[in-house]
């Protein structure tokens, strides 16, 4: 073989990976970039905002009540002179952290429930009618009662913040689950028909190697999408459950609870109520666009696996 027909093989292109694909597809995805921008700089600003802007948040300052944007308050301030800047910063870290926590329990118990329903015949029945159960069920209701009967006993137990988070974090995450399993159910039972699914039963691989190796690494897609709109979903759950009044204390601030705190003053300082909403806002605009630009990338037609 010739230098001349060699040549042209080792300056072929390596194959992309899986990942690499993705990035290619999701950066031609205008609205899932701009989305990733402004979810990266929110991120940045509500955890490295506070290093610089150290301004305590729940430091109270009668002078300085009811103030407009200055440069030494660039959001203002509310009624008792705490900085809305500092507060917004702090807030986004709590609604951050929750949103992220919870999606993951929200994630874990769907892609469970959804994964044991489409590959055991004999248990997808039950599950299934749970999972239609859940469906039934009044979200918003169910949540006050549950927040109304668990709180104080956990914060008894964990402390007033620790308490709070673990019960909210829990009750959003057992309550938003269904539409990742009825999703991921339906991704299994295509791919459990494939015939590289029959060929590893064939060798002798037990259950739960084929589940873990060839089953979940095909229905990562739908959880990947599912896992950037549950928290966007976690984060408007969480505001609902602040703005009236059973999320975090006063003391504890999250942009759902600057809401609630901010609509009794909405005539003195519409400002209270503008910067947390226009957080949370942009923080599930750009997570929702996210996950638009990751479905297009993982669409068949779009990504050749």
């Amino acid at each position: 073989m010739t230098d001349a027909a060699v040549a042209p093989a080792s300056q072929m292109p390596r194959p992309q990976s899986f990942f690499g694909q993705l990035w290619g597809q999701f950066r031609r995805h205008t609205g899932g970039v701009v989305g990733l921008i402004v979810f990266i700089f929110i991120v940045l600003a509500v955890y490295i905002g506070p290093l610089i802007h150290t301004i305590d948040p729940n430091k109270i300052n009668i002078r300085d009540k009811n103030q407009g944007p200055s440069l030494a308050h660039p959001f203002g301030t509310d009624n008792l002179g705490h900085d809305l800047f500092a507060q917004v910063l702090a807030g986004g870290q709590i609604s951050l952290a929750v949103g992220i926590t919870a999606m993951l329990i929200s994630l874990f118990v769907g892609t469970l429930v959804g994964v044991l329903a489409g590959y055991f015949r004999r248990i997808d029945g039950p599950l299934m009618r749970l999972t239609d159960l859940f469906l039934a069920l009044p979200i918003l209701p169910l949540l006050l009662v549950i927040t109304m009967l668990f709180r104080d006993p956990l914060r008894a137990a964990f402390g007033p913040e620790t308490g709070i988070f673990i019960l909210i974090v829990t009750v959003i995450g057992i309550t938003s689950w269904m539409h990742t399993a009825r999703i991921v159910r339906g991704d299994v039972l295509t791919v459990k028909s494939q015939e590289f699914i029959l060929a590893a039963k064939s060798s002798g691989m037990r259950e739960y190697r084929v589940i873990l190796k060839h089953i979940l690494p095909n229905v990562l897609s739908s959880i990947m999408v599912s896992a950037t709109l549950g928290i966007a979903s976690a984060i408007i759950t969480e505001s609902a459950l602040s703005f009236l009044g059973l999320g975090f204390p006063s003391d504890f601030p999250t942009w759902g609870r600057l809401l609630y705190d901010g609509v009794s003053f909405l005539q003195l300082t519409p400002s209270r109520v503008i910067w947390p909403g226009l957080a949370i806002s942009l923080t599930v605009l750009s997570v929702n666009y996210i996950g638009d630009g990751i479905r297009d990338a993982l669409d068949p037609r779009s990504l050749k696996r």
